[in-house]
């Protein structure tokens, strides 16, 4: 939930003591104090041809591991400054969830795998004005219609299962952070990933439940929700996200337990070096500068990211979700942050 702008007198007091705009890459606000070496790992793994250019990648590539200096003078020589604009950072993780590869009385609630009715559409290649932009849906007479919504395809028993939870608040988080970790009852884990959406837009239920009175607007955050779904008991809480009519859909993942599940440009997301865009405003791949705050000291967070994922929530030039890690403390994290952010994107040199 964006939290309130500042009143328009405040602006007009602070404005003669805001600091001018940086131009250039070397100007931006805590550039000097971030670690820029720990930001080219997760730079290289996108960084290949089209998008940019071989000899880039190569130089980044030379790059002696843990030089920072050496990191900044590459950035600051190779790329030029566009401003995005400020908005709201939120957070997302890759959960922990206690699953079966059965269904039982303890694990009843399936994971369910990408129909194969489903049909995704990249608008762009019709429309140049929807560049970016998808949706899903199923044929039917030669006609795309849209896809069942959530409440639909949670009532059909047939639908095949990945795997088997033990809590529908589980799988619903689950969704919304799109991969996680499913911890088996012999200690086994299995990584799973997104494939596929519904096409139906997404609803946060914090706004729901803001509009009904039954969370605060200030109070709201992914620890306030689920507390309310687990008090409210299973039919107000399957009434609450079902009014969320958007529905993701997992298969297996091969990933490293020492890496982050797979973001949209399809490299492995890295912990606070992560960040999920609107593609339609900044590239997949592109460096970005944050400037904002962290959720639980309130400390200044500036940083360089890289734009490497993407969400049913995140829309507009400066809207971004910080991908903190996975586990309980990047969920402790990543569950309070609704934080103003101001964003700078770093385009490569002509």
């Amino acid at each position: 939930m964006i939290r309130l702008a500042f009143a328009a007198a405040a602006l007009l007091g602070l404005a003669a003591c805001t600091p001018p705009a940086p131009k250039q890459v070397a100007e931006l606000p805590g550039w000097a104090e971030d670690r820029l070496s720990e930001a080219l790992p997760p730079f290289l793994a996108g960084c290949r041809p089209p998008a940019l250019p071989a000899a880039l990648c190569a130089e980044a590539a030379a790059i002696p591991p843990g030089d920072d200096a050496a990191a900044r003078a590459f950035f600051e020589r190779r790329f030029t400054l566009r401003p995005a604009g400020e908005g709201l950072m939120t957070g997302y993780y890759e959960p922990e969830i206690r699953g079966s590869d059965t269904p039982s009385a303890e694990y009843p609630v399936p994971l369910h795998t990408r129909p194969a009715d489903l049909v995704e559409v990249d608008l762009g290649r019709f429309a140049p004005d929807l560049k970016g932009r998808r949706t899903a849906g199923l044929v039917r007479d030669g006609r795309l219609d849209p896809y069942p919504e959530r409440a639909a395809i949670e009532a059909d028993a047939g639908r095949p299962a990945l795997l088997w939870l033990a809590d529908p608040v589980d799988r619903f988080f689950l969704q919304i952070q799109g991969s996680g970790r499913i911890i088996l009852p012999d200690g086994g884990i299995r990584r799973v990933g997104f494939d596929g959406q519904n096409g139906r837009p997404y609803v946060p239920i914090g706004r729901v439940l803001v509009q009904e009175n039954e969370i605060p607007r200030d109070k709201v955050s992914m620890q306030s929700i689920r507390a309310w779904l687990e008090a409210a008991g299973p039919e107000r809480a399957r009434a609450v996200m079902e009014q969320n009519p958007s529905y993701v859909f997992f298969r297996p993942v091969a990933a490293r337990p020492d890496q982050g599940p797979t973001g949209a440009q399809g490299v492995p997301l890295t912990p606070l070096r992560s960040i999920a865009v609107d593609r339609t405003e900044i590239p997949l791949g592109s460096p970005v500068w944050i400037v904002t705050h962290h959720p639980l000291t309130g400390a200044p967070l500036r940083r360089l990211v890289l734009a490497q994922d993407t969400g049913g929530a995140i829309r507009g030039p400066a809207r971004a979700d910080l991908f903190w890690g996975w586990g309980e403390q990047a969920a402790h994290a990543a569950g309070p942050m609704q934080e103003k952010a101001e964003l700078f994107v770093l385009r490569l040199r002509d």
